[in-house]
């Protein structure tokens, strides 16, 4: 009998402990959307209207976002990342800053360790690549590390170089519209179609095979602030 209790105490003071160390659960979730003007093209154009959302972590403000976000898997997503930026020239009278917004990187997010990441796409530019997303994959058009040539790219988030890149012509000057729409995906085959203005569409063919998303580690707990 008193082996029989010693043995419970020993399994209670170590799969007890597992039990009361099991990982936090974080709510994340977005904010209310509002509408801000987004400043394109040459100066003096007129802006144009961008939606953005705050998104929390935890009932902490963390980003700003803009357009939908996608699933990657049933903890991940991605979104696009918005910000404001100072505009005030050197010699603009000191008084407030100019901030305009702006569109950026695309952000990963772990519901699960209630992490927010910037994910570096190769190539990827805020005012000509519009990503359309399919399962870890994104296609979007990018530009050149010149600057004067405009690509199609696939990129996985597992990999640091593109799964495919072409290119779909060259950039004349500050062109002020993008010139690409954003492409479109198809399954079995996997492939993505670019189209640009005054060009031929490039469709892409994918030997879609699912990226490695190592798991991330659930985040510490956090003491009180």
């Amino acid at each position: 009998m008193r082996k029989l209790l010693a043995v419970a105490i020993c399994w209670m003071l170590s799969g007890g402990g597992v039990m009361l160390a099991a990982p936090r659960k974080h709510l994340v979730n977005f904010g209310k959307p509002v509408t801000v003007p987004l400043f394109v093209g040459v100066s003096g154009a007129p802006p144009v209207s961008l939606k953005v959302r705050p998104l929390y972590v935890d009932g902490k403000l963390k980003e700003f976002t803009t357009g939908e976000a996608h699933d990657i898997t049933e903890r991940q997503f991605v979104v696009q990342r918005a910000f404001r930026i100072n505009d005030s020239l050197p010699d603009d009278p000191r008084t407030l800053p100019k901030w305009q917004w702006q569109r950026g990187a695309w952000l990963l997010v772990d519901r699960a360790a209630g992490r927010v990441s910037i994910l570096h796409l190769p190539h990827f530019d805020p005012f000509y690549s519009e990503a359309a997303w399919y399962r870890d994959y994104a296609a979007y058009c990018g530009i050149s590390d010149t600057g004067e040539k405009l690509l199609a790219i696939v990129a996985q988030l597992s990999l640091h170089k593109p799964v495919a890149s072409s290119l779909l012509r060259s950039i004349e000057g500050n062109e002020a519209e993008n010139p690409c729409r954003r492409p479109v995906w198809q399954r079995n085959p996997t492939r993505a179609t670019f189209a640009v203005k005054e060009g031929t569409p490039l469709t892409i063919p994918i030997r879609a095979n699912p990226g490695d998303l190592a798991p991330v580690e659930p985040a510490p707990a956090e003491g009180p602030d």
